[in-house]
């Protein structure tokens, strides 16, 4: 039986703590993205992958950004919530993410935000390398508590590295940074072996996006065996392997009954063998991959 909840969390290089589950609500419209983020945390998730930077037209931003109401409104102690956000790739560069980062702040009224990511690496080494010293200036100021990046092939992490050791080396020990997450598009279908090990070997907490490979491969005949003998939805099963692999999977849906689904993890436990069934060897995202980037 697993022993871990939805209330399991990580530690950082940061030394904050990070939930084991997150909920997304990237690109989730404007209008439903505060009902949706209460109903999860309703259901218990404590941890959301924000949408405060990401252009919604919809409806214009509240003071506080639909996800910032939504913890407003909760009456979860804001200790409890983990919050995250990005650089988006509009504003990479050093000037352009001290603003990014500023006018995060200004339009969600928040004190602090538990991680920001860099979530691309476009725009060119200099923009990266000065989207990285923003974020390390702000966590020093103590308006962010952990940050990190998204999307970075290995080629990038190791730049950022030698980044960091730079400015240690010119500033003094730990006025680098660290990478405390890196997120990616991860599943059984793209399991990113050697980002993830470049991770596990500095201790950088994993985040999977897209962990249900946005339910297109819920018919794969690998699947069906365990659904059957779990009783358990393919989604479920692909949320359970990502837990199982370490990563902090960010699954998203606006239907209030897949919200709590998605939640229902923690009643079984797949089998090394079963774990070792989902090795497809498969290099196919769903989405964008802005890893293979050489800009």
């Amino acid at each position: 039986m697993a022993t871990s909840s939805i209330n399991s969390k990580y530690k950082m290089l940061s030394g904050y703590e990070i939930p084991t589950l997150g909920f997304g609500v990237y690109q989730t419209s404007a209008n439903v993205a505060e009902d949706v983020v209460l109903h999860a945390f309703k259901t218990g998730y404590r941890h959301v992958r924000s949408s405060i930077l990401f252009a919604v037209p919809e409806l214009p931003l509240t003071k506080f950004g639909p996800c910032a109401e939504a913890i407003k409104k909760s009456g979860i102690p804001r200790s409890e919530i983990f919050l995250t956000s990005k650089v988006p790739p509009r504003s990479m560069g050093y000037e352009q993410a001290k603003s990014s980062i500023n006018s995060s702040f200004s339009q969600t009224g928040l004190d602090y935000i538990d991680l920001y990511l860099i979530h691309a690496p476009y725009g060119g080494k200099e923009a990266r390398l000065g989207a990285w010293r923003a974020l390390v200036e702000a966590q020093q100021a103590g308006q962010i508590r952990s940050i990190g990046v998204s999307n970075y092939g290995v080629h990038h992490l190791d730049e950022l590295e030698s980044y960091i050791r730079q400015l240690e080396t010119e500033h003094g020990e730990g006025k680098g940074g660290e990478i405390s997450v890196g997120q990616w598009e991860l599943h059984p279908w793209l399991a990113r072996p050697d980002i993830v090990e470049w991770c596990q070997k500095r201790g950088v907490v994993a985040e999977a996006y897209c962990p249900i490979v946005r339910n297109q491969r819920a018919e794969e005949p690998v699947l069906q065996p365990l659904v059957n003998k779990y009783g358990k939805t393919p989604s479920q099963i692909l949320l359970r392997w990502s837990l199982q692999k370490g990563f902090v999977p960010l699954p998203k849906s606006v239907t209030p009954s897949r919200i709590e689904e998605n939640a229902q993890l923690y009643d079984f436990q797949l089998m090394d063998d079963e774990m070792k069934s989902l090795e497809t060897g498969e290099y196919a995202p769903c989405a964008w991959d802005p890893t293979t980037s050489n800009d």
